[in-house]
């Protein structure tokens, strides 16, 4: 069975106890989500929608609703528009470590997808002047693009490179991750500030990560210096929260 077909496991709930205290909205959440976390349900399979569920266990519509709400909620499951509930991939915690997104998707055994927005010379405003050490108005090479892992949209990212990498193709981008095109040009990237935090979606975000109009995301800003102490990137990344994490060590002094 292909992962993204409509998958409903019958089985599981031939002995739901009608009549016991447990309510039967926590028996059906805690019976899915143990088939997810056993591999019984497939990451990317999607459910029946909670009208056909509730005909076929007996149960009332609010019933299955919040059944698939709790799952919603542990991050397990994912409404997405035009294609139902589906069990989530498998979220992408990324160490907060000077590496790229692409380079991550592939070291956690992930299939990382690009489809470049936009790739084109502007002038930098003053946040992007300022991140890059260089004069308002200094051309500036800008790049967009969606990421997704394994299907599914995870993040937008927009960078901001010196016009001296102006002749970095769109296929290369569409097949490789920046860091990596810059390292095979001999670029040293040595070290970064960067700030995460979140907020609204805006813009076309929603619609490029399949989440609800102004729904919450993670971004992070990120300004990447060469190892003489030049600036070679500002970027600022917005992430799906359901599909995404950062992840990092805190030492006591």
């Amino acid at each position: 069975m292909a992962s993204n077909e409509i998958y409903w496991p019958e089985e599981l709930f031939t002995d739901l106890d009608r009549t016991g205290p447990v309510p039967l909205y926590f028996q059906v959440s805690s019976r899915l989500e143990a088939a997810i976390h056993d591999g019984v349900i497939p990451a990317g399979a999607r459910l029946e929608n909670e009208i056909a569920i509730a005909a076929r266990l007996g149960l009332s519509r609010p019933t299955i609703r919040r059944a698939i709400q709790e799952l919603v909620d542990k991050g397990l499951l994912v409404r997405r528009r035009g294609i139902g509930t589906q069990v989530v991939q498998g979220q992408v915690t990324r160490p907060v470590e000077l590496t790229s997104l692409y380079e991550d998707l592939r070291n956690s055994h992930h299939e990382p997808g690009t489809r470049v927005l936009a790739h084109e010379i502007v002038p930098a405003t003053d946040p992007v002047a300022e991140g890059l050490g260089v004069a308002v108005g200094t051309d500036v090479v800008f790049i967009r693009r969606q990421r997704s892992t394994d299907g599914v949209p995870v993040a937008v990212l927009e960078n901001y490179l010196p016009i001296e990498f102006s002749d970095i193709t769109t296929e290369q981008l569409q097949d490789r991750g920046l860091y990596q095109i810059l390292r095979a040009r001999g670029v040293t990237i040595q070290i970064a500030k960067q700030k995460i935090g979140a907020r609204r979606a805006q813009g076309d975000e929603a619609e490029l990560l399949d989440v609800e109009r102004g729904g919450p995301l993670l971004t992070m800003e990120r300004i990447a210096f060469d190892n003489s102490g030049r600036a070679l990137e500002y970027g600022h990344h917005c992430y799906r929260p359901d599909m995404y994490s950062f992840e990092t060590t805190v030492v006591a002094k």
